[in-house]
């Protein structure tokens, strides 16, 4: 488990605590099982990137908000070196975290990188209204939200709201790789 994996999991429980929710409360409002939700907490395995979200929806904090937390980082210059990588287990979605949401900011810059073939989705955005800009920079992108379908190419930007279930699908012969920009409302 990765230093970043494990901090993840002392969020998530601190998160849990502060609200003095005990896990089956958690699990209520997640659609999580109990068991699922403490082995994350242990640090026994790590959350996939829909799980994730239905976490962040439940302690009304974006993605980008949540990983923000995890990074603890309010600097104003952020390294290459320094910048935290998760890795979706169940999709191999690799999730770069720019420059983190926090420390007076409601933005947050992510790179994302999804293997040929692979798909990353969401049953729900965590917050209503996440504003969204994502730039392709290689590869080829499906972009799944709700009923609309957009197919992207290197170079192609798109612009949305996020209130919908999402999707993404590297649709080409080679690895698509993305800026995604998040703001919080």
């Amino acid at each position: 488990m990765t230093d970043l994996e494990q901090d993840l999991a002392l969020r998530l429980t601190e998160l849990r605590r502060a609200r003095g929710w005990p896990l089956e409360e958690l699990a209520e409002n997640t659609g999580i099982s109990r068991a699922t939700l403490s082995r994350i907490e242990r640090g026994d395995t790590s959350p996939t990137a829909n799980v994730l979200g239905r976490l962040a929806a439940a302690f009304g904090l974006s993605m980008a908000e949540l990983f923000g937390a995890v990074s603890g980082s309010a600097e104003r210059h952020s390294p290459r070196a320094g910048q935290p990588v998760w890795e979706d287990p169940e999709s191999g979605f690799q999730r770069r975290t720019l420059t983190p949401a926090g420390g007076g900011y409601r933005g947050a810059v992510i790179e994302g990188r999804l293997a040929a073939g692979a798909t990353v989705s969401y049953s729900a955005p965590p917050v209503p209204d996440l504003e969204h800009h994502l730039v392709l920079l290689e590869g080829s992108l499906r972009v799944i939200l709700g009923p609309d379908t957009f197919d992207l190419e290197a170079g192609d930007a798109l612009r949305f709201h996020l209130d919908a279930p999402n999707s993404y699908h590297a649709s080409g012969e080679a690895a698509a790789r993305y800026i995604l920009t998040v703001i919080t409302p």
